[in-house]
């Protein structure tokens, strides 16, 4: 590469991204780099399956357990953006947007004990159950100062 660049950016998460985008499109020359075959740099999405077993040096997964290693996608850090929250409304005005995918949340998961647990989303999916009822009551019980 023997060309001439007036920034480098090194690193490709959200932050140096925003930064990027902006130097060039204020007319910088910009090198962006990663170390990772990724974006995202350690707030990534990691898609396929087969990319979040190899950063971990695991043995691959299962297809036959797991399915398409591509209709995966997993997140290193979970992470939302409030949809009217400052964050979006500074990325819709640089109009960096034209480069993220904003998505709604279809499912979140948690990996705990060697176990893959749902993340309950709705009310329903919450006290679901006779004893996630009890455990909630419970829970309120604990907080709430109830005067009769």
């Amino acid at each position: 590469m023997d060309e001439e660049y007036d920034v480098i950016v090194l690193g490709t998460g959200l932050k140096e991204c925003i930064i990027s985008g902006l130097l060039s499109v204020n007319g910088r020359r910009v090198l962006h780099m990663d170390r990772n075959k990724y974006y995202g740099g350690e707030s990534a999405s990691i898609t396929p399956l087969e990319a979040l077993f190899e950063k971990f040096k695991k043995d691959p997964p299962d297809s036959a357990k797991f399915g398409r290693g591509r209709d995966w996608n997993v997140d290193l850090v979970p992470k939302l953006i409030m949809a009217n929250g400052n964050l979006v409304k500074m990325l819709i005005s640089s109009g960096v947007t034209r480069y993220l995918e904003f998505k709604s949340v279809e499912g979140s998961y948690v990996f705990k004990g060697g176990k893959i647990y749902k993340v309950p989303a709705t009310e329903k999916e919450a006290l679901g159950s006779s004893r996630q009822r009890r455990l909630f009551g419970g829970f309120l019980g604990i907080f709430c100062v109830c005067k009769v």
